[in-house]
């Protein structure tokens, strides 16, 4: 086969392997299909089942039982507490019961009613760049859709296992916090066992500490379990998929003894219910560029578990019971865990549990990935203070690191095109003697040292760099709404009039042009088309995407 032909069916095939690798990555992260939902719940059995207990540190304290093979009696928000609303946000904003707590990183609602978390707000980052002063909704508890966040007491003496939920009385029913942490605090009292619900604001940060204080004044020991949860129905954020762009993954995730980032489903929890027992953990709902996550106790052991609501509501609820803890007769214990609400920072999140940093998703080449992300953040630091130059300078610190590979490219190519003319001879002269001809062209290629290869491994030796990248600039929340100059004013959106597409375009065409040209008229036609190919379909990728 001749050179020229050989190399371009290895750059062919090398772009094609591009394209399929990149397309399973979105097949498996976000193309996954919207999950049915139930169309009643499940007809009640008389009489208790009998189910296995959740395990424990210490297995002389009783603990909640869990139906069926799940680890928690939690109830969910009885529907009497739920509030009737219609439409979205100012449903949630105008509940006068709600206790509202405002931070310069989130605006948060709790309800008194079981002490949950049911709206969130992100101020810092609007929905859109034409609505600054609209917040990203993150959280929220409305008709038509229910994100929410749910922790309680359950077990012998929990009082969230009651059937009804505890009313907590707040000590405010508003909170703005700008300069230090400060604590929200709910009370709840029951004969002689008071219970404090503290939430721990930081004002920059995302992160909320909860604690359980639990004053034992009674004659006997208060035993109980610590759970959190997270109910969410299936319903995708507005706006969270480009047109001709890949459906973001959304879905729970958990790190488990067997793997340190797990992702879970909803159509996952449909077929088969989660339980894993795991030394201290996390879990989580994600979305492209944020997420919720209850973080346990490192110093713990504690079931999470995910099922489908057996209301049948289309809602699905993913958690952790704590093992069971207790307070002796006039003494006061605590019990807590950790609430993290907001955008996908790989720093912070690394910073506040083991692997929780993995849910920013950089897919199986994560470990190129990773340190992908730390060069663009640290140029974009300590030098560009703009995303988009960021990019550009990453590109060339990139091309040149790669450099040795492109040069061993330029100089195979430069034999090939120097070789071109004996091979179009030898062409002609051996035409109907395909197999004299390779003869011929072996002995052409050993005389000049020239290798018909050369000019394409080192080009596929780069390949890993590219989509790697490619994960790190589609799954950066850092490039959402941040301008490059002129036109572009979102990096995370696509070019709105398409010209950096078409500059793309222009450049491979232009590329094409350095290259021989190829002896087989129909692959020379599968050539001309791919910058016009490449053009239309990042027409609707992120300019930060194009850019690179």
């Amino acid at each position: 086969m001749p050179a020229p032909e050989i190399q371009r069916i290895v750059l062919i095939v090398a772009l094609a392997v591009t394209g399929y690798l990149l397309m399973l990555a979105w097949q498996e992260d976000y193309g996954q299909a919207p999950v049915p939902t139930q169309s009643a719940p499940p007809v009640a059995t008389e009489g208790p089942a009998e189910t296995p207990a959740v395990p424990v540190v210490d297995p002389g304290i009783p603990v909640a039982e869990a139906p069926g093979d799940l680890p928690t009696d939690v109830p969910d928000i009885p529907l009497d507490a739920e509030p009737e609303t219609v439409g979205r946000l100012p449903e949630v904003v105008s509940d006068p019961s709600l206790v509202e707590v405002n931070t310069p990183t989130m605006k948060v609602w709790i309800d008194p009613r079981g002490g949950d978390l049911v709206g969130v707000h992100l101020p810092r980052y609007p929905v859109t760049l034409d609505q600054p002063d609209t917040p990203f909704v993150l959280l929220d508890r409305l008709a038509g859709h229910t994100y929410v966040a749910q922790s309680g007491l359950i077990g012998r003496d929990g009082f969230d296992a009651r059937g009804e939920r505890p009313l907590y009385a707040p000590d405010a029913r508003s909170y703005r916090i700008d300069d230090t942490p400060q604590d929200v605090v709910l009370r709840f009292q029951d004969a002689d066992v008071s219970i404090e619900k503290r939430f721990r604001f930081d004002p920059e940060d995302y992160y909320v500490e909860l604690e359980y204080r639990v004053d034992n004044r009674s004659s006997e020991p208060f035993s109980a379990n610590l759970f959190a949860q997270l109910k969410r129905d299936a319903t995708s954020p507005p706006g969270s998929q480009m047109f001709l762009g890949p459906r973001p993954y959304l879905g729970a995730a958990l790190t488990t003894l067997d793997s340190r980032y797990d992702k879970v489903d909803f159509e996952d929890l449909e077929e088969e219910t989660l339980r894993e027992t795991v030394d201290g953990g996390w879990i989580a709902i994600l979305q492209h560029y944020f997420l919720s996550a209850w973080v346990a106790d490192a110093d713990t052991q504690n079931v999470f578990y995910g099922y489908p609501n057996r209301r049948g509501d289309g809602t699905y609820i993913v958690g952790f019971t704590g093992p069971g803890f207790s307070v002796a007769p006039g003494e006061t214990g605590t019990v807590g865990a950790g609430f993290y609400a907001g955008p996908k920072h790989q720093k912070r999140l690394e910073a506040i549990a083991p692997n929780l940093g993995l849910t920013v998703d950089y897919g199986f080449l994560w470990w190129l990935a990773v340190p992908l992300f730390y060069l663009l953040d640290w140029i974009h630091e300590l030098i560009a203070q703009n995303w988009g130059v960021a990019i550009i300078l990453m590109t060339l610190v990139i091309k040149l690191a790669l450099y040795p590979l492109s040069a061993a490219s330029y100089k195979s190519m430069a034999k090939m095109r120097k070789v071109a003319p004996q091979m179009k001879r030898l062409q002609e002269r051996h035409a109907g003697d395909r197999q004299r001809l390779s003869q011929e062209m072996m002995e052409l290629y050993k005389k000049e040292k020239a290798n018909p290869l050369g000019g394409c491994l080192p080009m596929l030796l780069q390949m890993p760099v590219f989509i790697a990248l490619y994960w790190v600039l589609y799954e950066s929340v850092e490039l959402r709404q941040a301008p490059f100059f002129l036109w572009i004013d979102d990096l995370a959106s696509m070019d709105p009039f398409f010209v950096l597409p078409i500059l793309m375009g222009a450049s491979m065409y232009f590329q094409q042009l350095l290259n021989p040209p190829m002896p087989d008229p129909m692959q020379a036609r599968i050539m001309k088309m791919m910058p016009i190919m490449f053009t239309v379909l990042f027409l609707f990728f992120p300019s930060g995407l194009v850019l690179y």
